[in-house]
């Protein structure tokens, strides 16, 4: 089994891809795959729970402990990116629906294929994977402070407490708690540590599925909402270049070593557009509008870790006395 997860790790950003267009090609192709979308939350929820496995109880209490890397985490994606966030928005047409779009996908950091990319860009991926269940649990609590702070009266048409309820139930304390309870389990029988085993090779496919079932429901939609997507584009064009600098920034700020600046920076530029698509759906009158615009942001997020991973070795911490965390 090490072997096939290793050789699934080692191809995930093509399967990713693959995922894609045949993702793609199925919603222009076949009828009602707009269906798919009660999908999305299950799939989630599968990828999270096989996501919080991967980081093992102990790590993920000594991730609380790494007092220096953690605040550098929070400071660069819900104190310095809500301030860049500030400045594109203004850019962006005055429809409050469009801007609750751009807003909701760009004031969540990525808590799923991000440990992928900062691996592959040579970042301290561990320490960003045993951070994850603490950056979901801070942007479900501050995702509607923010959203009223910058749409004011208009949120409160839109941002309804229920579906961040459920998100946070489905989507962070079960996932979590089962990821608990089966290394609880493999830790005192044979047969815990074999079904774990056989879950550890679930990462990367669960991933293609959320992907796969997210571009099938949602590209049928697109149609009337395309011209509106096009136009965030500059925004999220310009929130790939800016993001990546400012997490590198705060993480020479910080005076972090070299690889965990850089698994600031991937988290910077990386959003959580696939676990943010659900409370999406669940504003009156979001289809196809919303969504559109959430998942343009991934597409154009998906090219840029292209380039990351081939940018982000470069980048370094200071010179001078840097520490882990």
């Amino acid at each position: 089994m090490t072997n096939l997860r290793d050789t699934l790790e080692g191809h995930q950003i093509a399967i990713y891809f693959v995922a894609i267009g045949v993702a793609a090609l199925t919603a222009l192709t076949l009828p009602g795959t707009t269906a798919l979308e009660v999908g999305i939350n299950p799939a989630l929820a599968l990828m999270l729970f096989v996501t919080f496995l991967q980081v093992p109880l102990p790590e993920l209490g000594q991730a609380f402990t790494r007092v220096r890397f953690l605040a550098a985490l929070l400071v660069a994606n819900f104190v310095v990116l809500p301030i860049l966030v500030a400045g594109l928005i203004r850019f962006v047409p005055a429809d409050p629906m469009l801007r609750l779009g751009v807003l909701m996908v760009l004031l969540t950091p990525c808590i799923d294929y991000v440990v992928t990319f900062a691996h592959l860009g040579h970042a301290d991926a561990k320490v960003l994977l045993a951070s994850t269940p603490a950056l979901l649990i801070a942007q479900m609590l501050l995702l509607p402070v923010y959203l009223n702070i910058f749409l004011g009266e208009d949120a409160a048409r839109f941002v309804q407490v229920g579906p961040f309820v459920h998100a946070f139930v489905w989507l962070i304390a079960v996932p979590l708690g089962l990821a608990a309870s089966v290394q609880h389990w493999a830790g005192r029988s044979l047969a815990g540590q074999r079904v774990s085993t056989g879950l550890g090779l679930l990462p990367v496919p669960a991933t293609a599925l959320v992907l796969f079932v997210v571009i099938a429901s949602v590209l049928p939609q697109l149609g009337p909402a395309l011209d509106d997507a096009i136009r965030v584009v500059p925004i999220y064009v310009a929130f790939a270049v800016a993001a990546p600098l400012l997490g590198w920034t705060v993480g020479r700020a910080f005076r972090l070593d070299a690889p965990t600046v850089r698994t600031l920076a991937f988290s910077a530029a990386t959003r959580n557009s696939l676990v943010v698509l659900p409370l999406a759906f669940a504003v009156p009158g979001a289809v196809p509008l919303l969504p559109a615009v959430i998942v343009t942001q991934t597409l154009v997020e998906l090219l840029a870790e292209l380039i990351y991973v081939r940018l982000m070795p470069r980048f370094d911490a200071p010179a001078s006395s840097p520490v882990a965390a």
